[in-house]
């Protein structure tokens, strides 16, 4: 983060030297009135009333001015954070959330925080703090009794600050962490919605979340009620400071030891210099929000990968090489995937069987580095494919989940992989994938929307479009879990078409299913049981009996939900 606030440093110099002189013309009321006061009155000069008018009207228009300028650069200054934040969080988000364990989709929301915080009034009290001291010391010009009640209303002010700061900044942090639990919780709810409408569990989800949010709202209400409390009694000392300074004025001006001028102006400028302090103390959640949401950021940002880029090597052959490799989640004593070795040609086609929980899923992602290894390594051409920078191994990779996941958009966007449209492209990848003629017969053909995750697509077009996908660009090595699990009859000797064009292609595959249709195209077959290699060779030698009995045992051993989570 202090990396991209440098980056930012010019937007806050020109908003400082902004400040500088928008608090210099702040001046102007109160040498407006000390002249009226002292001078006009006195002389009953219309003129000279008439002169100081003109230079206080145009110094305060001036001013307006320099205030809109400065809130249009600092809103700037967000919006250039978000730029700079926005793509490094969603990849590192997006490069997270593929890893096991709680996922933390807040990212993106800690930059709107900061971008808010920079955008609101809240930035612009930091920036008029400074000017505090220096309208006490030129109250202090005036008579040092006035100075020395600026003085002690500037500490006071100070001291509630200080106090709102240790009762309200522990609230506040602990309601932000209840509240993303309750939020997480919902989301769940969201995302599993079918489930929960089919089941009658609505009202169930709605008791769930409202027990993990009552604890953010009682410690909202406790952050709440102090910070009222204190905004309270700093208007309070605000307003009391001011009558106390007028007060004191007037006492100075009855014993002659200063003018009826002085009086106003030392009053305006004591209301101008604890305007910062209470501004603040108003805004203080938007602070403390801000600063929660850089802290989180830093360790965010602290997992990027820095240095000397690597080697670009040249595109892969496909030549796979799994050693003895070893993979566990945290807080699990057993590991998944328990020292498995195996190694493929470029060309060769591994079907991959095993009963449910096997750790079949988890091996493919595995092999296209989406998770690393606690020990042993998954290399592609003899490079070790987790440490392979993804924006480079990516386009030669083709990876069908078990769960099939499609983005808001056109057919064709999906195809493309979200990048920039090679219409050629996307048409040979979706032959490739024998899908080209089910998209010309949806509703716009390629220019078909999907809606959000695919929705407008049945279960079975879904997978066949993310084949598609996954062949996009020609890749060399394809990683297919599953592919056949939604397919009806036609679907399925779509795929087994496409299966046997990657392998006159020589591309890699690795494809894990359950059904022994697929088993004729196989030049390998391992069988994984209980995490471990059980069987690797040839058809002949791993031996149909073997693949019965895989298969036989798919849905006696566990339910397919625990396949689809390992």
């Amino acid at each position: 983060m202090n990396g991209v606030i440098k980056q930012l440093r010019p937007f806050f110099v020109w908003a400082g030297v902004f400040s500088l002189v928008i608090n210099m013309l702040m001046l102007m009321p109160a040498l407006f009135m000390l002249q009226v006061y002292d001078r006009v009155i006195t002389s009953r000069s219309l003129e000279t009333l008439i002169m100081l008018l003109l230079l206080v009207g145009a110094a305060l228009v001036f001013m307006a001015y320099l205030d809109v300028i400065r809130a249009r650069l600092m809103s700037a200054a967000g919006v250039a954070l978000e730029n700079l934040l926005g793509p490094r969080v969603l990849a590192h988000m997006v490069r997270r959330g593929a890893m096991p364990g709680p996922k933390d989709n807040y990212g993106l929301r800690d930059v709107g925080s900061l971008r808010a915080f920079l955008s609101g009034p809240g930035i612009i009290a930091l920036f008029d703090s400074p000017w505090v001291p220096i309208y006490v010391v030129i109250i202090f010009l005036f008579h040092p009794i006035l100075g020395a009640v600026a003085v002690a209303g500037a500490l006071l002010l100070l001291a509630v600050a200080v106090i709102n700061e240790r009762l309200s900044r522990k609230p506040l942090e602990a309601m932000q962490v209840e509240s993303r639990k309750a939020s997480r919780f919902a989301e769940q709810g969201m995302s599993n919605a079918e489930v929960v409408g089919a089941l009658g569990m609505a009202d169930n989800l709605s008791r769930g979340w409202l027990r993990l949010d009552r604890e953010a709202l009682k410690l909202h209400l406790d952050a709440s009620r102090a910070g009222s409390v204190i905004f309270s009694t700093s208007r309070f000392l605000r307003q009391f400071l001011q009558v106390l300074m007028l007060g004191a004025g007037a006492w100075l001006v009855i014993e002659q030891q200063a003018t009826g001028g002085a009086m106003i102006a030392a009053t305006i400028l004591l209301g101008r210099a604890l305007a910062p302090v209470e501004s603040a103390i108003a805004g203080w959640k938007g602070l403390v929000d801000a600063r929660s949401a850089r802290a989180r950021l830093d360790a965010l940002l602290a997992t990027e990968r820095k240095g000397v880029p690597p080697t670009e090597l040249p595109a892969p052959k496909g030549v796979l090489s799994v050693e003895r490799v070893v993979f566990g989640f945290r807080g699990q004593d057993r590991p998944v995937i328990k020292g498995a070795s195996f190694e493929l040609q470029a060309g060769e086609l591994l079907v991959v069987v095993g009963p449910s929980a096997a750790g079949k899923s988890t091996l493919t992602r595995l092999l296209v580095g989406l998770w690393k290894p606690m020990s042993g390594a998954v290399r592609l051409d003899g490079a070790d494919i987790s440490s392979w920078p993804r924006e480079r191994l990516g386009p030669h990779i083709g990876y069908l989940p078990q769960d099939v996941e499609l983005f808001a958009g056109k057919v064709s966007e999906n195809i493309a992989r979200l990048g920039e449209m090679d219409a050629p492209a996307v048409v040979e990848a979706a032959t490739r994938a024998n899908a080209h003629h089910m998209i010309l017969r949806l509703p716009q053909g390629y220019d078909t929307p999907l809606g959000e995750g695919g929705a407008f697509l049945s279960a079975g077009q879904r997978q066949r479009v993310a084949l598609a996908r996954a062949l996009y660009g020609n890749p060399r090595f394809v990683v297919l879990d599953e592919p056949n699990s939604n397919l009806d009859a036609d679907g399925e000797n779509a795929l087994i078409e496409a299966l046997s064009k990657l392998r006159e292609d020589k591309v890699t595959v690795v494809l894990v299913t359950h059904r022994s249709k697929l088993f004729g195209l196989a030049d390998k077959v391992l069988v994984l049981r209980d995490g471990a290699v059980e069987k690797f060779g040839t058809p002949a030698e791993v031996g149909a009996v073997v693949h019965t009995r895989a298969v036989a045992r798919t849905s006696a051993v566990a339910p397919s939900h625990i396949g689809s989570r390992i």
